[in-house]
């Protein structure tokens, strides 16, 4: 018993876009996060100041890191549908001519 994917697959014509708009996101993320172990590694005391509603920077830090993870997916995903849409527009109107 094979299993098929549950739709025919074609080449995405917004694949390229996908995938340098993913490398730079990753990249960006991958530079805040390194900022992060650096401070550990260099000032390890220095995550141990309050900076923010009585939270340590440790704890802002981590968290901005999560926020900052959950914000990339979401403009990840708002801007390849927009990729995707504008395809998707320039191959209807080529099918009207």
């Amino acid at each position: 018993m094979f299993h098929e994917p549950a739709a025919p697959s074609q080449k995405d014509p917004a694949g390229p876009y996908k995938m340098r708009l993913g490398i730079w996101m990753f990249v960006f993320y991958s530079l805040f996060y390194a900022s992060f172990v650096f401070i550990n590694l260099l000032s390890p005391l220095s995550m141990a100041k309050i900076v923010f509603a009585g939270l340590n920077l440790a704890t802002v830090y981590g968290f901005g890191l999560i926020v900052v993870a959950l914000a990339e997916a979401l403009v990840y995903d708002w801007l390849c549908r927009q990729k995707e849409a504008h395809f998707a527009r320039m191959e209807e109107s080529e099918d009207i001519q």
